[in-house]
């Protein structure tokens, strides 16, 4: 057999000596971070050396044959060492980092895209977000070129490619993405299984590629599978070579993987079995113990050819998936155990390897020499895969107010559709950047004039599919679709949305294009949807989350589209700002502010939670004198504002959102009585929060520029009793009392709604006028 595979004029021997290195590397750096640094608490540091071990042939394959520097690789979480194995062989990586895994300034411990110092495509330290986050990215780069680039979105620039584990495609979120419509059509992508028939705890039960790959193929997915390599391919031409590979298919997972733990008669007659055939029996006899044990484990995820082969043989038209069988812990003493998955080689068996390697305990990170066919592999593969500097951007220029005067009666919905049809009027160019992504909730998030203007984006630019409805004149939203539309519909799936979020949030650093991608959810499946934006945020996309509607205050709606602890999640949120306006001039101000954090760097994102109660918007009482209105949004964006500020007030009541209203009453109602109240209207919880902590000498999180301190003076200037009250669950709030350290009442939602009118539902949950009031009266007197 040729040491030279055909389709890419590489040396197999070599790139055979490349991979040995590659998995001693791995195995070294989670050796090296619990043998030999180990932890002074006693904790074990971990890593996973079975995990890499499967994925070395995989990854040595697509580096060293068709990968180019366009393309984007998402690892799965527990192969990162062999990442950096491959960093610091193509010398993207510097060797002091080598035994700095899982510690503080070192290597992640799984992949991170922000946190890593070497080259790392996607964060994937959560299991299937990594993976359908290429689906997302492949997209956003579609959106890119189409808008920015010339129009280029029907021919993308390179592949997206995820490497996963075959247990992760028992995530759900992986075929809610999978089986979106619009990912049958996105030709760049390559997904790799790596198929070791084990989870962390077990071996996989059952077959479950026939299952796995017919939901692919359903979605419009290119299947491919890579199941044996060259020995057992040899083995299977031979007389009674059909009988070998019909008892291999049909064992299950656990007697392989049980066979993987045998050797010599033992395996020979686990094989035969108990009515032995008698060509099967001939064939047998024919290989030596060591060659069986070997064919049994020559799965075609190690086959290095093949593997290069089947990467740069798929249909570029289409997304392709390559299930690739692989052995867990291949080439280490671990192989095959059900419980390898966190099993640390002993210093003796690390030894042991070194010497099968040709490698050394002592100078575990030596390099090929210099001139050797491996270092020349090398230098090639780093120069072919070398990749332009991303273009820096600047902050976008982003006006702080674009719309008239908000009059009548309006809610923050509404008031959202309406800001960013003026943005498109007053600063068409920032309005250009902006990216609206739905999951079917587009009209009722009061999307649809914007969705009018600006059309539906697709990625088949050449030939869009018809309107249909265009001419019919009871149809309101015209649903056009073109390349250059600025509206994502997905489908139900907020998952998909908030993993597009990220994706579209992260092209400003990827590909240096700056994009503003609001994603508008209903606020009670935002908790749904949170682990992966929280991700997405993680791995550095920057995007606004729209809630919308929210809280009881969605009284008919019933207890199941009534959110409670939202808000407190917006407080809680790292790298996101959240607001919760009351007032169309609020939710203006404020979504305009939070744009401009958008896609730069030192951005970030923005949350915010509106509602569909319509309010008089001269509640608002806006200053009309230019410098006093200014003032006034000043205080809106920096977390809150006096709204009724009298002389002397005996109590303070801070309302947010939804409940100012309420608040306005029951001050006025206290007014009546005697007793003088201050109303302070809280825009963002989340910022206020920051601010006390910042009074305080404690860090704040995100950019310094958001935090205020003055603006607690501002908003609690006298040492009175507190009322605070919010759609929502009373302790987001809670802190308030602690500015000043005075008595404090919290109201808010702390059970479950149900269908009412508005008045029963704040009624039930003591959030009305009269709630507001008696808590007052009980604090002053």
């Amino acid at each position: 057999m040729s040491s030279v595979a055909t389709d890419t004029g590489l040396d197999i021997d070599v790139l055979r000596s490349v991979e040995r290195r590659v998995l001693w590397l791995a195995t070294s750096i989670v050796h090296h971070a619990n043998h030999v640094r180990g932890d002074a608490s006693g904790l074990k540091v971990g890593g996973h050396q079975a995990s890499s071990a499967s994925m070395v042939s995989l990854m040595t394959a697509l580096w060293f044959g068709s990968l180019t520097s366009e393309d984007r690789v998402s690892v799965k979480p527990h192969a990162s060492p062999v990442l950096h194995a491959l960093n610091y062989l193509l010398g993207d990586l510097d060797a002091s980092y080598l035994p700095r895994l899982r510690e503080l300034g070192g290597l992640q411990s799984y992949p991170s895209r922000t946190k890593d110092p070497d080259t790392v495509d996607f964060s994937t330290g959560s299991v299937g977000i990594g993976a359908t986050a290429t689906i997302w990215a492949a997209l956003a780069r579609r959106y890119c070129d189409a808008h920015f680039g010339g129009g280029r979105s029907t021919s993308p620039r390179g592949r997206m490619i995820a490497l996963v584990g075959d247990a992760e495609l028992d995530e759900g979120a992986v075929w809610e993405a999978v089986h979106d419509p619009q990912v049958a059509q996105l030709g760049e992508l390559l997904w790799v299984v790596d198929l070791n028939r084990q989870s962390l705890d077990r071996v996989i039960p059952g077959i479950a590629y026939d299952r796995m790959s017919g939901m692919f193929a359903a979605a419009g997915w290119e299947v491919l599978t890579c199941k044996y390599g060259p020995l057992l391919r040899s083995l299977f031409e031979a007389d009674g070579g059909e009988l070998l590979r019909a008892r291999i298919d049909g064992m299950p997972n656990a007697e392989y993987q049980r066979m993987l733990r045998t050797s010599g008669d033992e395996l020979r007659a686990r094989l035969v079995g108990e009515r032995p055939d008698p060509a099967f029996t001939r064939l047998l006899s024919t290989v030596d113990a060591a060659g069986l044990a070997a064919a049994l484990r020559d799965l075609g995820g190690h086959d290095l050819g093949g593997l290069m082969d089947t990467f740069a043989g798929a249909d570029p038209t289409r997304p392709t998936v390559v299930f690739a069988y692989t052995v867990k812990g291949r080439g280490l003493p671990v192989e095959g155990h059900p419980a390898n998955h966190s099993a640390l080689l002993k210093p003796d068996q690390y030894a042991d390897l070194a010497a099968t390697l040709g490698t050394s305990v002592d100078d575990p990170w030596r390099l090929f020499e210099p001139g050797s066919p491996e270092a020349g592999l090398l230098a090639a593969a780093a120069s072919r895969l070398k990749r332009p500097e991303v273009r820096a951007v600047s902050p976008l220029s982003v006006p702080t107010e674009v719309s008239p005067a908000h009059k009548g009666t309006s809610s923050s919905q509404a008031a959202f559709g309406r800001v960013l049809m003026d943005l498109r009027r007053k600063a068409p160019e920032v309005a250009g950047r902006v990216v609206t992504i739905s999951p079917d909730v587009a009209s009722s998030t009061n999307l649809a004039a914007w969705l009018n203007k600006v059309g539906v984006f697709t990625v088949d630019g050449e030939q869009p599919p018809k309107n249909w409805f265009s001419d019919d004149p009871e149809t309101r939203i015209h649903w056009d679709e073109a390349a250059v539309g600025q509206h994502v519909e997905l489908g139900i799936a907020e998952v998909n949305l908030v993993g597009a979020l990220g994706e579209f949030g992260a092209t400003w650093s990827r590909w240096g294009e700056s994009l503003i991608p609001i994603g508008t959810i209903y606020d009670p499946f935002v908790n749904r949807a949170l682990e992966p934006w929280t991700f997405g945020i993680y791995a550095g996309g920057q995007s606004i989350l729209l809630g919308t509607p929210s809280g009881v205050t969605l009284a008919p709606e019933g207890g199941a589209h009534q959110s409670i602890t939202t808000p407190s999640v917006g407080l809680e949120h790292p790298g996101v700002i959240a607001y919760e306006p009351a007032f169309a001039a609020d939710l203006e101000w404020t979504l305009l502010h939070a744009m401009s954090f958008v896609g730069r760097p030192g951005g970030c994102s923005a949350y915010f939670r509106l509602s569909t109660r319509p309010v008089d918007q001269s509640l608002a009482a806006v200053p009309t004198s230019p410098e006093e209105r200014e003032q006034r949004r000043r205080h809106a964006v920096a977390g809150g504002y006096r709204l009724v500020s009298p002389a002397a007030p005996d109590v303070v009541i801070a309302a947010m959102g939804a409940m100012v209203p309420e608040a306005l009453a029951a001050a006025s109602a206290l007014a009546s009585e005697g007793v003088s109240a201050a109303v302070v209207v809280v825009t963002s919880a989340d910022l206020l929060f920051r601010a006390t902590r910042s009074r305080s000498g404690l860090p704040t999180g995100g950019p310094a520029s958001l935090v205020d301190e003055s603006i607690l003076d501002v908003l609690f200037a006298e040492d009175v009793p507190l009322v605070t009250v919010l759609d929502g669950h009373p302790h987001t709030l809670a802190f308030l009392g602690t500015v000043r350290g005075v008595p404090t009442t919290t109201l808010g939602v702390t059970d479950f709604g149900q269908s009412s009118s508005l008045g029963d539902a704040h009624r039930l949950h003591g959030i009305d006028a009269a709630a507001i009031r008696a808590a007052a009266h009980d604090l002053v007197d």
